[in-house]
């Protein structure tokens, strides 16, 4: 039997190279855009929190309600890189473009659909959310206002997904460093120039996030017309956009369920263990940028491949990017417990919620190398648009965590077994991830899934 010659080392080497280089180019713009968006809030929170508690206590229900609301529908990114970055792939730029149109027309329809509901049952959505009577009136105008620019929300993360699936993260870094920029200088200048308090904060807001919406439309609509592509909807493109979709909203409804029961849990425990549980949570958020920003230059690689046809480069670009994932997930873990005695009293000087803090903190910088891979795989996925499995996945992973970490506190567990039970969702993920990278059933080519 005659056996096929290996490749030479020094273009094993080679291609190494070219991948570790793409994947920069990609992951480092990525994760400064990534680490902008939060930054919306902590300047909204800063400006604000000088206006009173009541004012700032309505900020963070408002802020909790809309964030949520935008994270529900960010398969409008996740789709559209997928979708474009086929098409790319199989040399078809104005179907690319025009496929990208789509996803930005779907996310102007649910954006004023969402405002059809939000603007009237905004005093009810913050009483549900727990809002006092004190900080329900603000939280209410807070939301009000700023639903109006959820359209434009959406919109920009239907665009970041269009430039990202053309290869494209630089562009989406620099509107949202502008739009940060615009958010602080407009929050000042009406919070407290207009005297408009808490309103002029969320329509400071609103207008950087239409000044945004304007900048990606302007960047995508020369792309259009530069390479022949229709700038109205169509509706078989929309349709086309929603169904890809759909898995991936049960996908994040699933993975925010997760988040939700393992707060309600700690909530449950005492009120050191969720104020402690709270600072856990937004270090390993933080953490989730930077292994999020590989995940995303996974998705335009992995799809400009597969649209190529190119089933032995998308393979050899997943085991790199998989390879980055463990690293980084090995770094990060490191400089959490390397760094906690440093950033620890930045969150709190109870002795009593640090003591709670710390074992859990260290659950995490355990779990990092797991979470590495897991958002790797994840994001490889999505660029290939499996989204049907991605969904039928975390519903597993929710009915295995549930139950475990609904157990905590009849079995006399405290917020290091609620983090263990993250850590098992993690173990799971990753079982259910590799299983189907390992299947190979994921490499379905073509410009369109």
């Amino acid at each position: 039997m005659t056996q096929v010659p290996s490749p030479p080392r020094a273009a094993l080497r080679h291609d190494r190279r070219r991948h570790d280089r793409e994947i920069v180019a990609l992951a480092v713009p990525a994760f400064g855009a990534l680490v902008a968006e939060p930054l919306f809030v902590m300047v909204d929170s800063a400006i604000v929190g000088h206006l009173g508690t009541r004012e700032l206590a309505g900020l963070g229900v408002a802020a909790a309600l809309l964030t949520t609301a935008v994270s529900i529908f960010v398969f409008l990114a996740y789709a559209t890189t997928a979708a474009v970055a086929r098409r790319v792939g199989a040399g078809d730029l104005k179907a690319a473009i025009q496929q990208g149109m789509d996803g930005i027309w779907l996310a102007l329809l649910i954006g004023a659909a969402v405002i059809a509901v939000t603007l009237p049952a905004a005093p009810w959505l913050v009483s549900a959310f727990g809002a006092s009577d004190t900080a329900a009136p603000y939280a209410a105008t807070y939301l009000r206002v700023s639903s109006l620019g959820i359209p434009a929300m959406l919109m920009v993360l239907a665009a970041t997904g269009v430039l990202r699936g053309l290869q494209d993260t630089r562009t989406p870094l620099y509107v949202a460093v502008g739009g940060f920029t615009a958010n602080a200088v407009l929050n000042v200048s009406l919070v407290y120039g207009a005297g408009l308090g808490i309103a002029g904060s969320a329509w400071g807001t609103v207008i950087a996030q239409y000044a945004m919406a304007a900048a990606y439309l302007v960047v995508v609509v020369r792309g259009a017309r530069l390479h022949g592509a229709s700038l109205r909807p169509d509706a078989a493109g929309v349709r086309a956009s929603a169904r890809a979709g759909v898995p991936l909203l049960v996908r994040t409804l699933s993975l925010r369920a997760v988040l939700l029961i393992a707060t309600a849990v700690a909530a449950r425990l005492s009120d050191v263990d969720i104020a402690a549980h709270q600072v856990v949570l937004s270090l390993w958020s933080l953490t989730a940028f930077a292994l999020d920003a590989i995940a995303i230059a996974g998705q335009a690689i992995i799809g400009r491949y597969l649209g190529a046809g190119d089933t032995d480069g998308a393979r050899q670009a997943c085991r790199r990017m998989v390879l980055w994932g463990l690293l980084t997930g090995v770094v990060i873990g490191v400089l959490i417990v390397a760094a906690r005695p440093l950033f620890i009293p930045l969150f709190t000087g109870d002795a009593t919620v640090r003591a709670a803090l710390l074992p859990a903190l260290l659950v995490v910088a355990v779990t990092q190398p797991v979470a590495g891979i897991v958002f790797i795989l994840d994001g490889v996925l999505m660029g290939a648009g499996d989204g049907v499995y991605l969904a039928g996945a975390m519903v597993v992973t929710l009915a295995v965590f549930a139950p475990v970490a609904l157990a905590v506190p009849a079995l006399g567990g405290g917020l290091t077994a609620v983090w263990w039970s993250m850590g098992l969702m993690m173990l799971v993920r990753l079982v259910t991830l590799a299983w189907r990278m390992r299947s190979g059933r994921w490499m379905v080519t073509g410009a369109t899934r």
